[in-house]
């Protein structure tokens, strides 16, 4: 069973379905484009009794936890006390995106290259601090915020407003409880998802997200407007770098910290002059970067899971495409603030054959004798097209997304673009 009902769970539920061993498929709860792969169960991600009482009345060989909220929430831990094989990182590791402090301390205790930082718990102390690390000022939530916790603030109204919100008024509820203000970095953003379990670290292949919701990254962060893959900036030497300097020290950081990681770690990243620099970790796949990753998998994905789980990835050879992937997401009119739900989607059937639809916010309907998919989240769709170039692959991304139609639908047309 996949826990998780967004893109990147369709994109896993994808890639499943091409294993061998994968007999019966559940998705608990799934959405519109997951029920064409999976039997979808109306339990929520963050139904943790209800997810292991179902698990274990089925019998379940295997369950992959998708999002975040119910690895915070200990559900691995629970599946494991119940006798369930799961595929993510426990309670204790799932802090190292469920507080940002836990991050920040992690990194500074195993010299693993970050911004300067440092935390607030007091709204006024937050207030003094006005610019503490110059403009723009980096400002975030420390606990989950669905992707929308970090705020980048150019001026001093700014950044007053956003710490009235989090600390104030208190948007994101208790993960406003501690701040975390970070010293801006600029470069180019990339994004390395990692396979690990308690012995080894193995990188996936590269890819750049795009955080903003408005071309030129504009505007207010979301969840993920868009993605490609492998990332135009990466080289050998950069590879090289990133292994010796950030995931090798981490894996070590885990092992004599006594974090038993298993699962994967998404290790967001600034890039400037070939120097990384950890912007984030992330416990999970990173949405909407597994659309564009999992498609250029050539390996057995259940297989992968698998010696996750028995901690010995070691073992395997993961290969992968030399295909190039980009990802476009179409989001809801008004996204990332309030937005309708409910909309008809057309033009699903006109797509490209060869290219690939995940759901990320939908649902469906009954219309007579017809069943319609229609817009339940923010993120609605990620049209993903693979081509031997990056261009080929970008140029047949956004070809298709003109096919799909629904009423409010935006885009962003610069993704596969260097910012």
């Amino acid at each position: 069973m996949v826990v998780g009902g967004g893109g990147r769970e369709h994109a896993i539920c994808w890639k499943l379905v091409q294993s061998p061993g994968v007999q019966k498929l559940w998705c608990a709860p799934g959405n519109g484009g997951i029920a064409a792969l999976a039997e979808c169960i109306d339990l929520a991600a963050e139904n943790v009794d209800g997810i292991v009482a179902f698990s274990r009345e089925n019998q379940m060989d295997l369950v992959v936890v998708g999002p975040e909220v119910p690895l915070a929430m200990g559900l691995v831990d629970e599946l494991e006390k119940s006798g369930i094989r799961a595929f993510g990182p426990n309670k204790a590791c799932a802090r190292l995106e469920a507080s940002k402090a836990f991050t920040k301390q992690f990194l500074e205790r195993h010299r693993i290259p970050t911004a300067g930082y440092k935390e607030y718990t007091e709204l006024e102390t937050l207030k003094k601090d006005l610019g503490i690390f110059g403009w723009p000022m980096v400002i975030k939530a420390d606990g989950l915020a669905a992707g929308k916790g970090v705020i980048i603030a150019e001026t001093e109204e700014e950044a007053l407003k956003a710490m009235e919100e989090i600390m104030g008024d208190r948007v994101f509820g208790q993960s406003g409880d501690r701040v975390v203000v970070e010293e801006y970095l600029e470069g180019i953003e990339a994004s390395v998802l990692c396979f690990v379990d308690e012995n080894t670290i193995v990188p996936m292949e590269p890819a750049q997200d795009y955080k903003r919701i408005f071309d030129g990254d504009k505007g207010p962060n979301t969840g993920g407007m868009g993605t490609y893959s492998p990332s135009l900036i990466f080289d050998d030497e950069l590879k090289e770098r990133i292994r010796k300097e950030i995931l090798e020290p981490t894996l070590k950081g885990f092992q004599e910290d006594g974090l038993r990681f298993r699962g994967v770690l998404f290790v967001g990243l600034m890039i400037r002059e070939g120097a990384p620099k950890v912007i984030e970790f992330n416990n999970r796949f990173g949405d909407p970067e597994t659309q564009s990753i999992l498609p250029r998998l050539e390996s057995d994905l259940l297989e992968i899971f698998l010696a996750v789980t028995e901690n010995r990835l070691a073992d395997l050879r993961i290969r992968w495409s030399d295909r190039r992937a980009v990802c476009v997401v179409m989001a809801a009119g008004g996204y990332p603030g309030p937005y309708q739900k409910g909309q008809k989607i057309e033009g699903l059937d006109e797509v490209d054959q060869d290219v690939l639809v995940f759901h990320a916010g939908t649902g469906s309907a009954i219309h007579g004798d017809r069943r319609e998919i229609i817009t339940a989240g923010g993120r609605v769709l990620g049209v993903t097209a693979l081509g031997a170039t990056h261009e080929e692959a970008r140029e047949k991304a956004y070809r298709n997304v003109q096919k799909i139609h629904f009423e409010g639908a935006q885009y962003r047309k610069d993704i596969g673009m260097l910012i």
